[in-house]
């Protein structure tokens, strides 16, 4: 049994997200039914599809932070992403949407959920265009570097590498994307979805100049962040699960109209998240998959793109937004045992033909 305990075994790391999914699934069967269980299964199932790749990019941020940072972002870091961004974020934006004080949101959110889910449905240009902007931001970043030397899209990626030559071209390139959206999205939400996405340019812009700030000094001597540096790259996990979440919270009022089973799933499904995290973490996956990062990051970018294509009302169904980023990790993960096992054969055909010389 001693193996069970060990760091890196499932069972460890996972345990408590299974307890706590027992338990809101148990008062929701109590207070519901059947029917309402269901539901509840269904969000659970939804916000673990659409943050999947998230677990893939906060492993590799985390890998790069302090034992004592980690653990802040698994303990402090739950009660954000549940209480915070899956509850009070969404009020907020109510808030800013209606009009209405703190205290009237939440009676609408609890006494009037259909209403308030119609102000929050009525924000989502404002959300979308926030959120695409800064979730493309990330895939930019990423791809848009003249030293990153993985490239799993053969076609694509070593250019966009090359592109990295050039300081400031994601920058450029987002802000023509935000004109262009000011000159063809509906008249009625120009200025807003202008002002959105260009917070969501400047606040990724702003995370990044924040962690380079604090942690340029160490760069050379330590890889481990901690300090300024580490709480810089904690904030952007958590803005980065706020832009996660935007889709799922809307998403989730298409399933149900009640506040309270909407957070007891989408909670449910955080924690699952972030046990995930906790594995990918622990067991190494990202070194062993090695074009995983580059699948989750095609995820995030294309998570981005639908979000600013429903700006023009083109949007998928929730399974198919959610299952399109599954889709890119799974490719990526199947491209790298593929590629693996093909080095492998190389290597072992290499040496049989030098033992036959």
């Amino acid at each position: 049994m001693k193996h069970l305990w060990h760091s890196h075994h499932p069972f460890r790391i996972f345990w408590f997200s299974a307890l706590l999914t027992l338990i809101l699934g148990s008062l929701t069967f109590m207070h519901l039914g059947l029917g309402g269980l269901w539901l509840f299964a269904i969000l659970v199932v939804l916000e673990v599809t659409f943050s999947f790749d998230n677990a893939v990019i906060n492993s590799k941020v985390l890998a790069g932070m302090s034992s004592t940072w980690q653990k802040v972002f698994l303990t402090v870091g739950i009660f954000v992403a549940v209480f915070v961004v899956r509850f009070i974020l969404p009020i907020f934006i109510v808030m800013v949407a209606s009009g209405h004080g703190f205290t009237e949101v939440v009676d609408l959110a609890i006494n009037k959920p259909a209403e308030y889910g119609h102000i929050l449905h009525e924000a989502s240009p404002m959300i979308d265009a926030f959120g695409g902007a800064f979730l493309i931001m990330i895939g930019l970043s990423y791809f848009i570097d003249y030293n990153k030397r993985i490239h799993w899209v053969s076609h694509v990626e070593p250019w966009l590498a090359k592109a990295g030559r050039f300081e400031n071209f994601k920058v450029c390139l987002m802000l023509a994307v935000a004109t262009i959206l000011y000159f063809t999205v509906e008249p009625a939400h120009q200025s807003l979805i202008l002002i959105s996405s260009i917070l969501g340019i400047m606040l990724h812009i702003g995370l990044e100049l924040f962690g380079s700030f604090f942690h340029e000094d160490d760069a050379k001597a330590i890889k481990i962040k901690t300090g300024w540096a580490a709480f810089a790259s904690l904030l952007y996990l958590e803005v980065l699960d706020a832009s996660f979440s935007f889709d799922g919270v809307i998403g989730a009022f298409a399933i149900t109209s009640s506040v309270l089973l909407i957070v007891a799933g989408l909670a449910s499904g955080a924690i699952w998240v972030r046990s995930l995290t906790v594995y990918l973490l622990r067991t190494g996956v990202l070194s062993k998959y090695k074009y995983l990062e580059n699948g989750a990051h095609w995820a995030i970018t294309a998570l981005g793109m639908m979000m600013i294509a429903k700006l023009f009302h083109l949007e998928l169904p929730e399974w198919a937004t959610g299952g399109l980023g599954l889709l890119f990790v799974s490719l990526a993960v199947g491209s790298s045992v593929l590629e693996a096992r093909a080095i492998k054969l190389r290597e072992t055909a290499a040496k049989i033909k030098r033992r036959k010389r």
